[in-house]
């Protein structure tokens, strides 16, 4: 293994970059909280996040998101492939372009399906091995919200009659910004 500290346009990254392989592939891992765990969800630098992953090569990127269940049949200990987000931050960074350069992304479908049905089988295969994990669900919508507070009774109460599946504070802006430096980007929650 190999950390590699990059500078980027958008500032410092959250860590350095750790390097390695496993088998053939070669992986990058970033603690987008930091070591120690000490940048709050809505202070990450995911622009520098994302443009150090992207400057280093990296085509796939799996997110790993602790989140909260707003449906009483997905459990703690349970693993989430999420699909779809529902954004409720706000004066986070969410895009390279601005500043002159104009651009529309489509986000619609903001996973990868191929990294997430990767992810999917990967996790069921996991757990029915013993190695982790309660039960995975195929599919589910993640709130994203500011943090670090969590959500009132009252908010839980909507989110879960909007068909929210789970709820964490760090997915976003990071899925759109994968998505503008075309990274195939999936969550397991």
């Amino acid at each position: 293994m190999k950390e590699v500290a990059i500078d980027t346009p958008f500032g410092s990254p959250s860590d350095a970059f750790v390097r390695g392989t496993l088998g053939d592939a070669e992986l990058v891992f970033l603690a987008r909280h930091g070591r120690g765990h000490g940048i709050l969800p809505h202070e990450v630098n995911y622009r520098a996040n994302i443009y150090g992953m992207k400057s280093l090569g990296v085509e796939w990127l799996l997110s790993l998101s602790a989140v909260g269940s707003m449906r009483v049949d997905i459990r703690p200990g349970d693993l989430v492939v999420v699909d779809q987000y529902f954004d409720r931050t706000d004066g986070r960074a969410s895009t390279f372009f601005g500043e002159g350069i104009a651009a529309h992304v489509s986000f619609g479908d903001p996973v990868s399906p191929v990294l997430s049905d990767l992810v999917y089988q990967a996790a069921v295969e996991r757990v029915k091995a013993g190695g982790g994990g309660e039960r995975v669900h195929r599919g589910g919508t993640y709130m994203v919200i500011n943090g670090p507070q969590f959500s009132t009774r009252a908010e839980s109460n909507i989110y879960r009659k909007l068909g929210i599946d789970v709820i964490g504070m760090t997915a976003l802006p990071e899925a759109k910004l994968a998505r503008e430096a075309e990274i195939a980007y999936a969550t397991l929650a």
